[in-house]
């Protein structure tokens, strides 16, 4: 893998689908310039979706006068997605097992299951108001 030098890009986002795309397409980009391959592009950039869609739908819950912010860091090390919302706040122990036999046929409630399945390491950090989610993908040295 390339990926030298170190970056950083920051939006904050409307509450919107719009936004979520731009997350989306952003981290994509980002996961490309990396040197990621196009299996780990496309679990990156569904990771970011999720949180995106996370952030927008149940913790601004596309409130007009709510914000998400996105961050997305290159290190000689990892890639890190930061997406923080300005809602009631997650704890990540409340949320239901989407493997549970109760839980399989649900259409929601697997986002944070993927994004901990795509990433190396997820974080929740609680912020007054919201929450912020770390989304950390490694670079493999060659």
């Amino acid at each position: 893998m390339t990926g030298s030098k170190a970056s950083r890009i920051t939006y904050t986002l409307d509450s919107s689908l719009d936004s979520v795309n731009r997350v989306e397409q952003t981290a994509e980009q980002v996961a490309q310039k990396a040197g990621f391959d196009d299996d780990e592009v496309f679990r990156v950039s569904m990771a970011a979706r999720e949180a995106a869609v996370n952030a927008v739908l149940h913790g601004n819950a596309y409130s007009p006068d709510k914000r998400i912010t996105a961050s997305f860091e290159t290190t000689p090390k990892s890639l890190v997605i930061r997406i923080a919302d300005q809602g009631p706040g997650l704890d990540p122990a409340t949320l239901p097992d989407p493997l549970a036999p109760d839980n399989l046929l649900r259409g929601s409630g697997r986002g944070i299951f993927l994004i901990r399945s795509f990433m190396d390491e997820v974080e929740f950090r609680m912020l007054n108001p919201g929450t912020e989610l770390t989304l950390i993908k490694h670079l493999v040295s060659a």
